[in-house]
């Protein structure tokens, strides 16, 4: 048999970061049996680097180490190189840079790794340069001493710290605490965290707030969605006002700022400074389904529309450039994109300006100058001599700066953004990444689904309905019950001659939790704002997988990985929030609504979770904010609103949607007993769950029931009777803003 690693085999992968290290001379190998195999045999180390196709980091280590010949050969020689796309292996990431955090304080992209040839950890760090500089080691001198240790008497200490962080990583990934799931007294809680724990969150939410500059922490800034939901339902609660002036300044900060792009819409990773002016530029799928669900949110507890607006905004970008034309979702956009002065790939190049550029343009003294008032377009520069948009002055002020009607101010405005962004489109663009991926459609669909229901757009609910139908057919073996990761297209021409799925796609990885959580609550959205049965009865059917492959009940747990999936030197559960939302925390979600409607247990599943980990929870409640949100899930319960009628009447759907209830459940059902029967037979329910049971339609009218706390308002044909007996006005918190934009 020959050995694999004497050439680079990233040529045969579909996933666009592996393959944009195809031509690297490093001898690069997918994590796969045969690369693995191939360590042993040679018994030598791994080295692994982890990282995605937007990650600019990434990029500086490819031109700097892996594009360069002497570096290959100590590589090649002395190592199995293997190169991970975190995006498609997001197991393998996780366990690594835990070790990474446990071992150095800190993480990141590329992930650098050095493993046993069992996989086990026991040098690891992030990004390091060719040559060593300020105190940080060279790459190449790193690898090389490396290899000489391996070589010598020290390999026994590195395989004793293999095994010593592998074990701190099980520690902290894989186990529980002994009483999981038993109810003993043995150093957990014997009961799930309480409703309090939400406003624990909350309060340390603003204690972390940055009142000055809005978001929060003092230094670079994240969007943190969760935390936003967390500040949106406590609020809700508790009708403190300081949760909802923290959440209006994070959400004001993000749409004003250089996190949001301002010419075409859509939100960047995250900002290098305090003050969010500056971006990192890679736009990723899953920050535009999180971030719009935290406006929408505001935009139902507030009535302001800025905040609706930048939610359409947001989604007629993932319209236009994240959207597979069959309806399925993209995974990012790069940062980098080519400089037309320089032909150089430069980060930021598509989406920054120079006065001169606007000027060029826009043809028109005026409306250039309005517009670089307004977006701080400056000389000066705050990215490297060019602007990243800001919108930083108020139209009124404008107005009455340029002599100009506030109208008028406004009307030239966005006739210059419209032709600086038909301009923008003539630059050369960022690169696409069109991995497909199950979890991260998931997000998107929900907040299309979540957008139709509360903006009263039914384009939204139709797109989350197409992209659903692209996952489920593409991803779902509906003969094994058994959802897959990713799909990519392979009809480009550097991908065209080769075997292909019927499709013209690979399909490559088993789903891991956030793949069957998050795109059954997708498929869960797409029922309440459709009310068509075939999406509730997959939902349910993606809940029974999250039972069978991810939920241990002896350890009183769901892991990330399934059950019947490869064996890794751990197992990974994921309960904090990370750059997406906890997979358990959104899973626990999904099973309590879900448990509504199914025959299975899952709110006991959900619960026993809680249970287990109340002392983590409860320790940490910040960096735990989706499992919080779970937590008072399960103790509040839901808002049943029971709909008796062939669709969802608009004036029901605008009296509950467009205000804020976080626990409204729609549950749309046929107005008949015997059309719910034909239901039933559908989801594979002998009898009709108590949502349903008993709740036709009366008098051949569309009939609504409202339940909360198992108490039930009487059966109405009148949307503001539901309301009133809730005791809600049904007013917004609508008033004078002195948001400036």
């Amino acid at each position: 048999m020959s050995d694999p690693t004497q050439h680079n085999r990233l040529e045969a992968e579909e996933s666009p970061y592996l393959r944009q290290h195809a031509d690297n001379p490093v001898n690069w190998q997918p994590w796969d049996e045969q690369a693995l195999e191939a360590a042993k045999e040679r018994d030598v180390p791994i080295f692994l680097s982890i990282g995605y196709s937007a990650c600019h980091w990434c990029h500086v280590m490819e031109a700097e180490s892996f594009e360069d010949e002497s570096v290959a050969e100590v590589l090649n020689e002395n190592f199995v190189p293997i190169k991970v796309d975190r995006e498609e292996r997001p197991d393998v990431d996780s366990i690594y840079m835990t070790v990474c955090q446990l071992v150095t304080g800190r993480g990141g992209w590329p992930l650098s790794a050095w493993l046993t040839p069992e996989g086990k950890p026991f040098f690891v760090g992030t990004y390091f340069p060719r040559d060593g500089q300020q105190g940080q080691p060279g790459f190449l001198d790193l690898c090389e001493r490396i290899a000489d240790s391996w070589e010598s008497e020290d390999r026994e200490e590195m395989e004793h710290r293999a095994q010593q962080w592998t074990d701190a990583a099980t520690d902290r990934l894989e186990e529980t605490p002994d009483s999981a799931g038993d109810g003993t007294e043995t150093g957990s809680s014997p009961e799930p965290p309480s409703s309090d724990v939400l406003e624990t969150a909350a309060d340390a939410t603003l204690r972390s707030a940055d009142r000055q500059h809005g978001g929060f922490g003092s230094g670079q800034k994240f969007p943190q969605p969760s935390r936003l939901r967390v500040l949106a339902r406590a609020y809700d609660r508790t009708g403190r006002e300081e949760y909802l002036e923290v959440l209006e300044e994070a959400l004001d900060a993000m749409s004003v700022g250089g996190l949001y792009d301002h010419v075409g819409g859509g939100f960047h990773r995250y900002c290098v400074d305090r003050d969010w002016t500056v971006p990192h530029f890679e736009k990723m799928l899953y920050d535009n389904a999180e971030i719009p669900r935290a406006f929408l949110a505001g935009y139902q507890l507030t009535g302001e529309d800025r905040y609706a607006e930048i939610v359409a905004d947001t989604l007629a970008f993932v319209d236009r450039e994240l959207t597979h034309d069959e309806g399925g979702f993209f995974s990012t956009l790069d940062a980098q994109s080519e400089d037309p002065e320089t032909g150089e790939r430069e980060e930021g190049a598509f989406y920054v300006w120079t006065p001169v550029e606007v000027r060029d343009v826009l043809e028109n003294e005026t409306d250039a100058a309005l517009f670089c008032a307004r977006y701080d377009i400056t000389e000066s520069g705050n990215f490297e001599g060019t602007n990243q948009p800001n919108r930083v002055a108020r139209v009124s002020e404008l107005a009455s700066q340029f002599d100009l009607e506030e109208s008028e101010a406004l009307k030239r405005l966005d006739s210059a953004r419209q032709r600086l962004f038909e301009a923008r489109e003539e630059r050369p663009r960022p690169n696409r990444d069109e991995k497909v991926l199950a979890g991260w459609n998931g997000l998107m669909i929900s907040t299309y689904a979540e957008a139709a229901l509360t903006l009263g757009e039914d384009d939204y609910a139709e797109t989350a309905v197409d992209a659903l139908a692209f996952v489920r057919d593409r991803l779902w073996d509906g003969d094994e019950k058994r959802l897959s990761r990713r799909y990519k297209d392979v009809s480009e021409p550097r991908s065209e001659a080769r075997e292909t799925s019927s499709h013209g796609g690979d399909v490559k990885v088993d789903g891991y939790l956030e793949d069957y959580a998050f795109l059954a609550r997708g498929a869960f959205d797409c029922y309440q704002a459709t009310g068509e049965v075939d999406h509730l009865a997959f939902a349910l059917e993606l809940a029974r997988v999250i039972e069978a492959e991810f939920w241990d009940a002896e350890r009183g747990t769901l892991y990330f990985t399934p059950e019947s999936g490869e064996s890794l030197v751990t197992r990974p559960q994921e309960l904090g929030d990370q750059s997406t939302p906890s997979a358990t925390g959104v899973a626990l979600e999904t099973l309590l609504a879900l448990d509504e409607f199914a025959g299975e247990d899952f709110e006991g599943i959900a619960a026993t979770v809680l249970e287990t980990h109340a002392n983590t929870i409860e320790a940490n409640a910040l960096e735990h904010a989706t499992l919080c949100l779970a937590a008072d899930r399960l103790e509040s319960g839901a808002l049943e609103v029971t709909i008796a009628a062939a669709e969802l009447p608009e004036a029901w759907r605008d009296g509950f949607a467009s205000r804020y209830y976080p626990d409204r459940l729609f549950a749309l059902r046929p107005p008949t007993a015997d059309g719910l029967e034909a239901w039933l037979e559908t989801l594979g329910l002998e009898e009709a769950p108590p949502i349903w049971a008993g709740r036709e339609a009366r008098d051949d009218e569309p009939t609504l029931y409202v339940c909360r706390d198992r108490t039930c308002s009487p059966p109405t044909h009148v949307v503001e009777e539901a309301l009133e007996w809730l005791g809600d006005s049904g007013e917004n918190a609508e008033g004078e803003s002195d948001a400036p934009f």
